[in-house]
């Protein structure tokens, strides 16, 4: 028996296979990037940077810290902070606000071989110091309102807390 089979012949197949190649080579060469997927939202968000609390009262001096080098100013502090003065026998001296935050504050005052430390917490509450040639003292408490005053051969500092956690220091030399 002859073979018989039937051979069908597309009309156009040049064509047709020309605009598959095309296409092909149209998908797989393309240079865009296909669209990515939107990304699941995410319940995460960045700590938000908290800014430097405004004082609530202004002092003298502002948050100058230079303004304390002489043994004498009124300043806020936003932040721990480091001052240098003379103490009352001339010698170098270091204010360290080491903490400080709504109604508290704490720090450190050195002056030659001697340290001293003060910290109090509480509205209206602050601690005074008093530095002499031969040793220093603290009295912390209520200090809402009050100004240190002056004394012979010392150095008298005043740390007075607020609210908004910001701190008043008073530094008076005679």
């Amino acid at each position: 028996m002859p073979n018989r089979s039937k051979r069908y012949v597309v009309k156009g197949w040049p064509l047709a296979l020309t605009t598959l190649t095309v296409l092909t080579l149209t998908a797989c060469n393309s240079s865009e990037e296909p669209a990515a997927a939107p990304s699941p939202p995410t319940h995460s968000h960045p700590a938000p940077k908290s800014p430097s609390p405004s004082p609530s009262a202004s002092a003298a001096d502002g948050d100058d810290v230079a303004a304390c080098t002489d043994g004498n100013c009124e300043i806020t502090v936003t932040k721990p902070v480091t001052i240098r003065l003379e103490g009352p026998d001339g010698s170098p001296t270091t204010l360290s606000v080491t903490e400080l935050g709504p109604n508290k504050i704490e720090y450190e005052v050195k002056s030659g071989n001697g340290r001293s430390k003060g910290g109090a917490s509480g509205k209206g509450q602050g601690c005074l110091t008093v530095l002499r040639a031969n040793g220093s003292g603290n009295s912390c408490g209520p200090l809402r309102g009050t100004r240190p005053a002056a004394q012979r051969d010392a150095v008298v500092i005043q740390a007075t807390t607020s609210v908004d956690g910001t701190a008043t220091l008073h530094v008076v030399s005679p």
